[in-house]
């Protein structure tokens, strides 16, 4: 008989969630804890924020500050976890960046931040906890990476956030090509594609949550227990033979919503 605990537990597990302090990797950190995890680690730029967020949520998150954009911040957090664990089993790769600016002007500096921390940071870093995630895994309980994408890399949106439409994009085939890789090793790589969830990333759907609402088929936008639950479904039990998948959870902006134009109407009416 199955069990629900068993199923969706994370009791025991030791995570890392970069981007950890605030929006989405909070939401997920909240998840994570409610389902039992040991330790969560998070990462961010700015110490303020990671110790706010710890001392919230309480001793299970310790927070550690770190520079993504950088090489040298990517190693300086593997190396972080490596002299406090043994072994880790999950990683959700959360921190980004998201500029804007007209066709016409987009600057290189714009570009190369989107990309670094979209693309470039998540590939790094789980290559270089790669031996702590594999010594962690097993074939009844692998480890577990989770890449944060967006709906933004399945379909297209009219705000001039080029890099990070494309950066998306190119995470979510990416997911695929290190699940494909790391699956050898009991490494389970999956992505989320969120929507509209309240943040500083996505000021309107934090600021005007009801304009926000209007476009999406389930007339609201995401909360904390909607990205909770995802993250925890691809992180438990319940996610193991999940492989190299994006979902997105977005209230069914990408696959439920017909959308408007200027269609006919077969009855002829």
């Amino acid at each position: 008989m199955m069990n629900m605990k068993d199923l969706f537990g994370l009791e025991g597990r030791v995570a890392l969630v970069t981007g950890g302090s605030r929006g989405i990797g909070k939401m997920i950190v909240e998840g994570l804890l409610e389902a039992g995890c040991a330790r969560v680690y998070i990462a961010a730029r700015k110490k303020e924020q990671v110790d706010e967020t710890s001392a919230e949520l309480g001793e299970k998150v310790i927070g550690l500050t770190a520079d993504l954009s950088q090489m040298d911040g990517i190693q300086q957090l593997a190396d972080a976890i490596a002299e406090r664990e043994d072994k880790l089993d999950i990683l959700v790769n959360n921190a980004g960046a998201a500029w804007g600016e007209p066709f016409d002007k987009f600057t290189e500096a714009g570009w190369d931040r989107t990309m670094d921390l979209n693309v470039k940071a998540p590939f790094f870093l789980t290559q270089k906890l790669h031996p702590l995630l594999k010594a962690a895994a097993t074939e009844d309980r692998p480890a577990k990476v989770l890449m944060i994408a967006s709906i933004d890399g399945m379909k297209s949106n009219p705000w001039p956030t080029y890099p990070y439409q494309a950066s998306k994009a190119g995470l979510i085939h990416m997911t695929r090509r290190v699940a494909a890789e790391l699956i050898r090793d009991n490494i389970v790589v999956n992505g989320i594609g969120p929507g509209a969830f309240p943040s500083a990333m996505n000021r309107a759907a934090r600021d005007n949550p009801d304009a926000s609402a209007k476009g999406i088929p389930s007339k609201r936008i995401g909360v904390t227990e909607d990205m909770a639950a995802g993250a925890i479904y691809l992180c438990s039990r319940a996610g193991d033979y999940v492989v190299g998948t994006t979902i997105p959870i977005d209230g069914g902006v990408v696959n439920a919503n017909i959308g408007s134009g200027n269609f006919v109407d077969p009855s002829g009416e």
